[in-house]
């Protein structure tokens, strides 16, 4: 038999059965390791990891002598059966090993700037500036692995719930999305730029009043974004969905089994929660301080203020007599103690706030039962201190903590310590996914110079149609969810608005005059005035849904080519300053950067 050119097996599938064959393999040197004249090479590829050996009679001895890690070699060897002692079970080759009888170098390495064996934490700018080496890495291998059987599973789980896949441009028209495009100047067009798609929302929309039915597809999407350790600065990709003739219920039910049995799929040892409950927007912003909560932690602030109003402790009395003031209270079973106390209200300080009143119930020192302790308890007297213990159902050894004031001011700080409360004293759940819908989101919200704008996505159907618009409009709802999971935004979506008159006088109300609507989003008014099927649907990200399979929190660990916090990809030296020539060509000027 004639001996493949590079490889007869991968370094992932010799087993005792090839024991006494002679076999071809290629690879990486993963480590060299020298035991008193028997050296030892652990070769890997894509698959595994097989054990290489040879002592002082092989005649590939000398030459395996001169490798280092990472040089790219070739090994023609026997397998052997290692001694029982030897067998490393973690290995699917650690029953065997290859004698080494020919070794021929396929790619010499220079010296390696980071490692590739082990997994010490190295600076990130070394990693994305040499990420080829970086995803040599077990760890990182396995990730990229993970990232695509994920989604793989979504395109056969798409295709099974009779969703068919569409591509849809990448170059397109700039459209108000809530980020920033990225613009592409036209040479055949001087003066004129596409935008690469933030999403193919109004393609998707155009798809369905085209008479495609049920749309999927694993869009790339491109936003100029600040960074955050969540989100890519530049573009991400995500499963894209819509459906005619549905309601929001119907979208839910599409989507839950999709999600659900990918996370049954690729965390098997993990609780993947089946009770997906709705949760409407500004309940969510009371009861967890954000809109993507953990239900992880049960924890649950709720509404005090009656207990603060004309009562002995001046800030939260006087705060109360202001409009749109309120105090909100958070308890924490099991956090009674002082220590724990003082700890909760330094985390306070340093989130900007002057601090978090609390109380805790303890053993009253004259042995007469449970009293309530703390600045707060004193100040407001122990009637309205039993009163707020019995609205939270708290008891002997818990705490409640407080904070007071308008609520936006307040609420992400209040959500911060929720989910400290529930870290530090053990009460939120492990290997656990809880997922949640959010849903009646406000369609507009109030910007800082007062104007109304969307405060979502503005191709949303307000909740109770064109008669909801000529009310105020920041008391409107729209048919507009999120899905969170264990505190992260997994799908934003939507029943989308398919009336013009309605679209017509929503962006009205956010200061869009017909003509501007028409201008922005011409195509797509243009096709409802043709019969539009009422439609929906809702896109999840894929590399943070990879983030929370994978068990990190950095999204660059799921991405193979991640730009750095500051939007510059290291490896390929992106971005890059164009040519004069080029400048010319697209009729383009720089202009120098302001001091």
């Amino acid at each position: 038999m004639t001996m493949p050119a590079y490889r007869s097996h991968t370094c992932a599938a010799l087993n005792t059965a090839h024991v006494g064959q002679t076999i071809r393999l290629s690879g990486w040197v993963h480590r060299v390791r020298d035991h008193g004249g028997v050296l030892f090479i652990d070769l890997r590829d894509h698959y595994g990891i097989t054990q290489v050996l040879a002592d002082s009679d092989s005649p590939a001895f000398s030459a395996i002598e001169k490798v280092r890690a990472e040089w790219v070699i070739q090994i023609d060897g026997r397998v052997k059966a290692r001694d029982a002692a030897l067998v490393n079970p973690k290995l699917p080759t650690g029953e065997i090993e290859v004698y080494a009888l020919g070794l021929t170098v396929l790619g010499e390495a220079a010296e390696l700037p980071m490692p590739v064996f082990g997994e010490a934490e190295y600076p990130e700018e070394t990693r994305l500036t040499y990420r080829f080496l970086d995803l040599r890495r077990d760890g990182m291998h396995r990730n990229m692995m993970l990232r695509s059987n994920v989604v793989r599973s979504l395109r056969n789980r798409m295709w099974d719930q009779g969703f068919t896949e569409f591509q849809t441009p990448i170059i397109t028209a700039s459209s108000p999305e809530g980020a920033r495009d990225f613009l592409v100047p036209s040479r055949l067009h001087p003066g004129k730029f596409y935008a690469l798609p933030q999403a193919p929302q109004q393609f998707k929309q155009l798809i369905m009043v085209a008479g495609f039915d049920r749309y999927f597809q694993i869009a790339p999407c491109f936003r100029d974004e600040d960074p955050r350790a969540d989100r890519s600065p530049t573009d991400f990709y995500q499963l894209d969905v819509e459906m005619s003739f549905v309601e929001q219920e119907d979208v839910f039910a599409a989507v839950q089994p999709v999600i659900q049995g990918l996370f049954e799929e690729f965390a098997p040892e993990k609780t993947v929660h089946r009770d997906w409950p709705r949760i409407a927007y500004r309940d969510a912003l009371l009861w967890y301080g954000s809109d993507k909560p953990d239900l992880r932690n049960p924890i649950r602030m709720q509404v005090v203020s009656e207990h603060f109003r004309d009562s002995g402790f001046a800030v939260f009395a006087k705060l109360l007599e202001q409009e749109g003031t309120e105090v909100r209270a958070i308890p924490a079973p099991k956090g009674g103690s002082r220590k724990f106390c003082d700890r909760m209200n330094a985390f306070a300080q340093q989130q900007g706030l002057p601090g978090m009143g609390y109380i805790f119930w303890r053993e009253a020192e004259d042995g007469s039962g449970m009293e309530a302790a703390g600045p707060l308890a004193k100040n407001i007297g122990p009637e309205r201190t039993e009163a707020i213990r019995q609205q939270l159902g708290l008891g002997l050894g818990d705490a409640a903590f407080f904070l007071g004031g308008k609520p936006e001011a307040f609420e992400a700080t209040a959500g911060r310590a929720r989910n400290v409360i529930g870290e530090e004293l053990g009460l939120t759940e492990k290997d656990t996914f809880r997922f949640a819908w959010i849903v009646d989101f406000p369609m507009y919200e109030k910007t800082d110079d007062g104007r109304i704008d969307f405060s979502h996505n503005p191709f949303s159907m307000p909740q109770g149609g064109l008669d909801a618009l000529n009310g105020d409009p920041l008391q409107v709802y729209a048919y507009q969810y999120d899905l969170a999971c264990n505190g992260y935004e997994l799908i934003s979506g939507g029943i989308r608005n398919h009336k013009p008159e309605i679209m017509y006088k929503a962006f009205e109300l956010a200061g869009y005059p017909n003509s501007e609507v028409d201008k922005r989003f011409g195509g797509m008014v243009k096709a409802f005035k043709y019969g539009a099927p009422p439609h929906g649907g809702c896109a999840a990200g894929i590399d943070r849904i990879v983030m929370l399979l994978a068990d990190t929190t950095n999204i660059r660990e799921v991405i193979m080519f991640p730009m750095n916090q500051r939007a510059e990809d290291l490896l390929m030296g992106a971005p890059s300053e164009p040519t004069n020539e080029q400048l010319r060509e697209l009729r383009l000027r720089v202009l120098p950067r302001e001091a």
